[in-house]
């Protein structure tokens, strides 16, 4: 019977919400651990860790303090990692990669093939203006082509020192080919490339760039935000475009950030483009929620597990998240 032919009239649609049997039966949307990946910062020169101001859980770390984090969030089911790498030297151009990749095969030498580890692929951390690429001698242009080739070797050596998954997150032009190009030419064809290819520019990323070090500062630079790289809000089909061009170029994953301002582009593009999608629950949208359960406006579990529901339904098959360290004890509380 078609859909027009029912008659709606006097049903009861209550039946199926009365119990929490009901509910789990008939969910369409189901989160798991599994979806999960919880973002680290390893933050080279400090002397221990450092908390980040409204993200509940999660810190600046130390190589040692990092390697015990990560038992800890094995040890709560969390089995998917992104890293972050923040150098203590910052420059404006040649790059040194070597701390980064340092901690990548400390991981993997310690924890191999018990998680996974994908690694942040950007020059903002490194740079002493903040900016994701290498700047014209004017400083008012980040020049795509030099840029790339620096991304390019960055995943390169990320990938050469054990990586699971390179992740361009800088929205220059062609980068994701020139990663791809580079790390099968090397014979680490195996190594998955998710490319951030909707990334938008948001005011949600305070946080992080206190973690990453990475806000743009100005010094020697006249560009005072990402405008002319990431991808306007008012200019959804750029997100396509974008999306569009990176699969082709060769990514595995593609990626929307940030991710409940931006629901709408999240289903239409994992319509569009059948590939994987991951979604970025970023720094500002978790550390809002932590704010409201703070000053008891909110439940803090429910609402978490809230908007990571509203990040599945729209289309993600992963969740970048702060809280993917609380996700198995959170899930398991909000139930019903």
């Amino acid at each position: 019977m078609a859909l027009d032919q029912l008659s709606w009239q006097g049903r009861s649609f209550r039946r199926m919400r009365q119990s929490p049997w009901a509910r789990e039966l008939s969910r369409t949307t189901r989160l798991s651990v599994e979806q999960f990946i919880q973002p680290l910062f390893a933050v080279e020169g400090i002397a221990g860790r450092e908390a980040i101001p409204g993200l509940t859980g999660t810190y600046r770390d130390t190589p040692d303090s990092l390697l015990r984090q990560i038992e800890q969030d094995l040890e709560a089911g969390v089995r998917k990692f992104l890293l972050f790498g923040v150098p203590g030297s910052k420059k404006a151009h040649g790059f040194d990669f070597s701390f980064t990749a340092a901690q990548i095969s400390a991981i993997k030498k310690r924890f191999g093939q018990d998680l996974f580890l994908a690694v942040d692929v950007c020059l903002c951390s490194s740079t002493d203006h903040g900016q994701c690429g290498i700047l014209n001698p004017e400083g008012d242009h980040v020049q795509n082509a030099a840029t790339v080739k620096e991304l390019a070797r960055a995943a390169l050596e990320y990938a050469r020192a054990g990586a699971d998954c390179v992740a361009p997150s800088d929205m220059m032009d062609g980068r994701v080919r020139a990663i791809r190009d580079a790390v099968d030419g090397a014979g680490l064809e195996r190594t998955l490339l998710m490319s951030y290819s909707a990334k938008f520019h948001s005011r949600f990323y305070g946080p992080f760039r206190v973690a990453a070090d990475s806000a743009p500062k100005g010094q020697g630079s006249q560009l005072k935000d990402r405008a002319t790289y990431q991808i306007d809000p008012g200019r959804p089909k750029d997100a396509l475009l974008s999306s569009l061009r990176d699969a082709e170029e060769g990514a595995d994953i593609l990626m929307v950030k940030p991710g409940m301002p931006y629901l709408d582009v999240l289903q239409d593009l994992s319509r569009e483009i059948p590939l994987p999608w991951a979604v970025y629950e970023v720094s500002g949208e978790f550390a809002g929620v932590e704010l409201m359960a703070e000053k008891g406006l909110v439940n803090r579990e429910a609402a978490h597990v809230e908007a990571w529901t509203a990040l599945a339904r729209a289309g993600a098959s992963m969740i970048i998240s702060y809280g993917s360290r609380f996700a198995r004890d959170w899930l398991e509380r909000v139930s019903s």
